[in-house]
């Protein structure tokens, strides 16, 4: 195939497991992916759920120190739940020992809570209420991502990530801070002020999102690469896309826009397989969406049917995961390229065993042609 293929890891803690488990596993198969190909290896950032990434910066670290030369790096920091020197220190620090090798991948959690909160945002288009196949490509309606953002269990959780009564600082706002920081630019006021380590860093921020906000835009007019979340959002990646390439300045990082696109897939030696491993995907996602957050991955051996009204909150992510044999996944892989003009892709793949997630990455990177 033509562009590379990266991994986007969530050390998924699955049922009747634990977090140690889990990041053991997610530093076993970033060894396999770089053994295999693979250019990137990124971890999200996620907390109060049964997924142990939730400190990115510390799993980077024992990742890079685990590996040789595949690139690490985070898929996102969450800015609006941290401050922008915490993030340039942290990171500068990962590329004192690693250079070269660490991404800093930025995304805007924070602000979109408060945003859903009833704060000002961005006006969005009515959602459609019908599916699009482009090219071969599932678009299908818009979740209503604010109902999720404003559920009491979730939002109550989520108020334990920053200090009482303080407000998630603006994105673009800290993205700069960050650049400055980065570029040995930074002042407070007439007044200096260096980030040690991180002014200096060979760090380039990435810029995480699903939709034509702020994100886009933000990525776009600063000459930063750009992840669209196709596997979280497939409703809006094209969109966001579209609208990072049409705000695109060049810059000191990037001549030309740089786009990834993200894609949830469980390859398997055949179809039935891989699809008979899926079949806890369903019950993930919901546990997600109906405001729980990620319980444990679900043993597919005793998965019940989900019933219409989970089907229904979770048609669109079950609609647009790639399960198949590596032909098959291969194949939606190569659409989803074609149709976003992607330059890179990233993959996630959850399974309940560990061992079930190996062999989907090898067998994809096999069938992708990336040669260890």
């Amino acid at each position: 195939m033509t562009v590379p293929l990266s991994v986007l890891d969530l050390s998924p803690i699955p049922e009747g497991g634990d977090a140690a488990t889990a990041l053991r596993n997610t530093v076993d198969l970033a060894r396999h992916a770089e053994q295999w190909g693979f250019r990137r290896y990124w971890v999200a950032e996620h907390h109060f759920v049964a997924v142990a990434s939730s400190s990115p910066a510390v799993l980077i670290g024992q990742i890079a120190a685990a590996t040789d030369r595949i690139r690490v790096g985070s898929a996102a920091v969450q800015v609006g739940q941290t401050t922008a020197i915490a993030v340039a220190e942290s990171f500068g620090t990962l590329d004192a020992f690693h250079p070269g090798r660490i991404d800093l991948g930025l995304g805007r959690s924070g602000q979109r809570r408060r945003d859903a909160a009833g704060q000002p945002a961005q006006e969005k288009p009515e959602p459609r209420s019908d599916w699009l196949d482009v090219d071969g490509v599932v678009v299908p309606p818009p979740f209503d991502t604010r109902a999720l953002l404003t559920k009491p269990r979730f939002t109550a959780r989520m108020a334990a990530l920053q200090q009482p009564g303080a407000e998630s600082p603006d994105f673009a706002e800290q993205v700069d801070d960050i650049l400055a920081m980065l570029a040995g630019s930074y002042r407070v006021g007439d007044v200096e002020a260096h980030a040690v380590p991180g002014e200096g860093a060979g760090l380039t921020p990435w810029v995480f999102g699903s939709s034509r906000g702020q994100s886009a835009q933000v990525a776009g007019a600063r000459g930063l690469p750009f992840v669209a979340s196709y596997h979280i959002t497939p409703a809006t990646a094209l969109e966001a896309v579209d609208a990072y390439r049409d705000a695109f300045t060049p810059s000191a990082w990037l001549a030309e826009p740089y786009v990834v696109v993200s894609a949830d897939v469980l390859v398997a030696d055949d179809s039935e397989t891989a699809h008979r491993l899926a079949a806890g995907y369903g019950h993930w996602v919901y546990s997600i969406r109906a405001g729980d957050g990620a319980v444990p991955y679900p043993d597919s051996a005793r998965c019940t049917q989900l019933t219409d009204e989970q089907r229904a909150v979770v048609a669109d992510r079950i609609a647009t995961q790639f399960v198949g044999d590596a032909d098959e996944v291969a194949a939606r892989l190569a659409a989803l390229q074609r149709v976003t003009a992607a330059d890179e892709l990233v993959v996630t793949s959850v399974t309940h065993r560990h061992e079930d997630r190996l062999r989907s990455h090898e067998l994809l990177a096999k069938r992708w042609g990336l040669g260890g």
